[in-house]
């Protein structure tokens, strides 16, 4: 699995009290939860193929993430687990 909450941290002292977990191996990057966050920060990361073959989805901006789980919600394959409450982390430890 990957954390979502990890790919592509932004500058500031501590992370996100939330984090997105996603289970890239599984996702088809269908698209859907992009469309449905209401804060459009869900992306495909065309850098990288997961092992089915189709680039997954990473969160770009955690901190603007308002862990609505809406994009759990949709995801048809359970790619997706909101994680709230989750103590704040140095940004250089992760």
């Amino acid at each position: 699995m990957v954390d979502g909450s990890k790919v592509k941290p932004k500058i500031s002292k501590y992370a996100a009290k939330h984090r997105l977990v996603f289970d890239e191996n599984v996702c088809k990057g269908c698209d859907l939860c992009a469309h449905v966050c209401p804060k459009n920060i869900l992306e495909l990361d065309k850098s990288r193929i997961n092992a089915k073959g189709y680039n997954p989805m990473i969160c770009f901006d955690i901190e603007n993430c308002i862990a609505c789980g809406m994009c759990a919600i949709i995801c048809p394959d359970s790619v997706i687990t909101v994680e709230r409450d989750v103590a704040p982390v140095e940004k250089d430890a992760v």
